[in-house]
């Protein structure tokens, strides 16, 4: 691999103005696609195979409108009388009647004649459906529905929308990942020095995440994209980007240094780290397209963009930015900002220092550490996880206001309603049949009412709406939806009819049942192309079985940390989290798959520094020292850069993005500095000579990887010797 790279970084630095020039055709041309064929993102986490989604999609022949979106239009009054005085009724009744005119429209019924006001007379709810779905409702009707509420506001009332149509996630929030841009820049600064060498990173980082989040734009015309994915490669492919090329640009200044040319320093270093920047990657995109075991088509997608992005971030790291060096050459230092000293030969660096401590004190460090971790990870045990609705949105906003009024005027239970279909046509009396479902349904603890059934004669089909007496985040409402679909054989015996459950609250706990189900084969998984992967990277056996231990452990701190703040409220007033709740179900298995893909990278730059010193015959823990001094240094500056672009996204207020932001700059900061920093260098001086012993079965047929260039080098090195010799004549 490494003879491959040198050759594509010396060509690329001898064609820089073709690479460039292929570069920003192919930014053009994929911008120009993305602006000629996006479509819509949606905002709808199916999981086929569920039983709500598999009734919901049962019965939409039958009952078209449960497969449309909807929305909640929420009017509350304070003043007496509330929305039940004469000029309110007017007031609501002509803004629902100008609704119900809006095209695309299905219905809005008028809140007084379904009884939609709450016992106080506060509040009343009317129920917008359009004739399409959820997907298809556009903004312009979005915003023709709120202006239609205009003679209420009028009125006085205060008007409100939530429901599916309003409840927007997973919006990307400019300025919160301004901000990540401006820390990673000053730790580059900080790093390298010169703003010239700072600011490459950056540019090549944006030129990758603008090509992938284009190519993924212009997909979304014709697939069904879920919101989250592009948030998650535009994270995911900033920090990878950044980090790549500061790895290949760190060692390019270190091959000047040493006195070589621009052109070999860009050809090495793309070689060298430019091979682990590729192993890394590919690391990365296995885990990431890994998601695809836990069989969740929304979580797949969010997988295969993101591993997007990270292949896009590779191919410009070891293309792009070989060019790019081409034109500055020696230049990277211009514009100085403190005097650098990437030459450490001689200098006990403050990398050295922690080194030599914890070679010191393995044993202390190991077991301080270890405590720490399992200290994080004990609220882990309490995870709950759940999907986000109106309830999650920010304080304030227009969905969070209808969400908490309706809480308020008619109970919790009013945000969570649950659909169970009745299929009543093998019944010997399909309506007895119905209203014996909804009388055993109406006496369960847990229901607080039902609403009018919709029937279907010609089907024999029922549509009974449960409203619980909590909410949709509450594990009464999880185990009310059990304990219905296990009245299914009773209520078969009895009325020879069948029943399931769907609806929106019952879709959310299906598919984080389902999440949770997936996570231990993933695991698997993900543990199981550790061990090939770093065995073929290393050579060794300890060294993948302590990777992978060290990764787990920072999984577990990390969830622990995300469960405290997000579940448990910890951190409230520091972190603006929206509502302290449920876990975001995919929280966890992104998590895993991103954290594992970083993880490994952190561990092939330090490991592989330890194994080169070693393999030139420094004892094993002076490898250590060796391995940690050369790599602390960037391997710092990476994971600030990452907790920096992950942590901005905390920022924001979107109920989504901000636990997965925290999850991943958490899970970094642990990895990188407790992990790698730490436990590693501590356990590699504890295994000594043993953490390199590899049976000699596998030696001879595991494939080598010149990871660290050591065979190009000695190649190189014997054509200068050949070259240097006198020609006899």
């Amino acid at each position: 691999m490494a003879t491959y790279l040198y050759r594509l970084g010396r060509h690329c630095f001898r064609r820089r103005r073709a690479v460039l020039a292929v570069w920003i055709a192919l930014l053009i041309a994929i911008g120009g696609a993305a602006g000629a064929f996006a479509g819509k993102t949606s905002d709808e986490f199916k999981v086929p195979g569920t039983e709500a989604q598999a009734t919901l999609d049962r019965i939409k022949g039958t009952f078209p409108e449960q497969g449309h979106g909807s929305a909640q239009v929420v009017f509350a009054a304070g003043a007496p009388g509330g929305v039940s005085s004469p000029e309110a009724g007017r007031a609501v009744g002509e803004a629902v009647a100008r609704m119900a005119h809006v095209p695309g429209v299905a219905a809005v019924p008028d809140p007084y004649a379904t009884g939609a006001v709450s016992p106080d007379g506060k509040v009343a709810i009317a129920l917008v459906s359009f004739d399409h779905k959820l997907a298809e409702v556009t903004d312009e009707q979005r915003d023709a529905v709120r202006a239609a509420a205009e003679p209420a506001r009028a009125a006085g009332l205060d008007v409100a929308f939530g429901g599916d149509a309003y409840n927007k996630f997973a919006q990307i929030e400019g300025g919160s990942e301004a901000i990540g841009l401006v820390v990673a820049g000053v730790v580059l600064v900080i790093t390298l020095g010169t703003l010239v060498a700072a600011g490459l990173p950056l540019l090549t980082a944006l030129v990758g995440v603008a090509v992938a989040m284009a190519g993924l734009l212009a997909l979304t015309g014709s697939f069904e994209i879920i919101t989250t994915a592009p948030v998650l490669a535009l994270m995911v492919g900033l920090a990878v980007g950044i980090d790549y090329a500061l790895f290949i640009l760190f060692r390019y200044r270190r091959h000047l240094d040493e006195g070589l040319e621009p052109e070999e320093s860009a050809a090495r270093a793309t070689a060298t780290a430019g091979s682990a920047v590729v192993f890394a990657g590919l690391t990365v995109v296995v885990a990431l397209a890994g998601l695809a075991v836990a069989g969740v088509p929304f979580l797949t997608v969010m997988g295969l963009a993101a591993s997007g992005a990270v292949v896009v971030a590779v191919l410009v790291a070891i293309t792009l930015l070989p060019a790019v060096l081409g034109f500055t050459g020696r230049a990277i230092d211009r514009l100085p900002i403190w005097k650098r000293a990437l030459t450490t030969h001689g200098k006990v660096t403050l990398g050295e220092r922690w080194a030599r401590f914890v070679v010191r004190r393995p044993l202390p460090v190991l077991l301080v550490g270890l405590a720490g971790l399992g200290a994080m990870a004990v609220p882990a045990a309490s995870l709950n996880l759940g999907l986000p609705g109106g309830g999650s949105q920010a304080v304030g906003t227009d969905a969070r206001k209808a969400y908490d009024l309706v809480s308020e005027g008619f109970g919790p239970g009013f945000n969570a309603p649950l659909v169970v279909v009745v299929d009543a046509h093998g019944a010997p009396h399909p309506e007895q049949a119905v209203q014996e479902v909804a009388g055993r349904l109406q006496g369960l603890k847990g229901v607080q009412t039902l609403l009018p059934p919709k029937v279907d004669r010609a089907s024999g089909t029922a549509l009974v709406p449960v409203i619980p007496k909590t909410g949709p985040d509450d594990k009464a409402t999880e185990a009310l939806v059990s304990e219905i679909r296990d009245q299914r054989a009773g209520i078969g015996t009895a009325t020879g009819a069948s029943i399931a459950v769907t609806g929106t609250t019952a879709a959310n706990i299906d598919v984080s049942s389902k999440l949770g189900q997936a996570l231990p084969p993933f695991v698997a998984v993900i543990v199981g192309i550790a061990l090939v992967l770093l065995a073929l990277a290393f050579r060794s056996v300890l060294v993948p079985l302590k990777a992978v231990l060290g990764f787990l452990l920072s999984i577990l701190a990390s969830l622990g940390a995300v469960v405290a703040v997000y579940q448990w409220g910890w951190l409230d007033g520091l972190i603006d989290v929206p509502k302290v709740g449920p876990v975001v179900s995919f929280v966890p298995i992104l998590l895993i798959g991103v954290l594992f893909g970083l993880a490994m990278d952190y561990e092939l730059f330090l490991v592989s520094g330890m194994k080169e010193q070693y393999v030139h015959g420094k004892a094993p823990r002076e490898a250590v020292v060796g391995g940690v001094k050369g790599g602390a240094r960037v391997v710092t500056a990476a994971a600030l850069i990452m907790i920096s672009v992950f942590g901005a996204f905390v920022l924001g207020h979107d109920p989504i993005v901000q636990p997965i932001g925290f999850a991943l700059a958490v899970g970094v900061l642990v990895d990188a500095f407790v992990v790698r920093m730490a436990l590693v260098p501590a356990a590699m001086a504890l295994f000594g000579k043993a953490a390199w012993w590899f049976p000699k079965r596998l030696e001879r047929v595991v494939p080598k990887v010149d990871m660290e260039g050591e065979q190009l080098i000695a190649r190189l090195e014997r054509d200068r010797e050949r070259a240097e010799e006198p020609v006899k004549v």
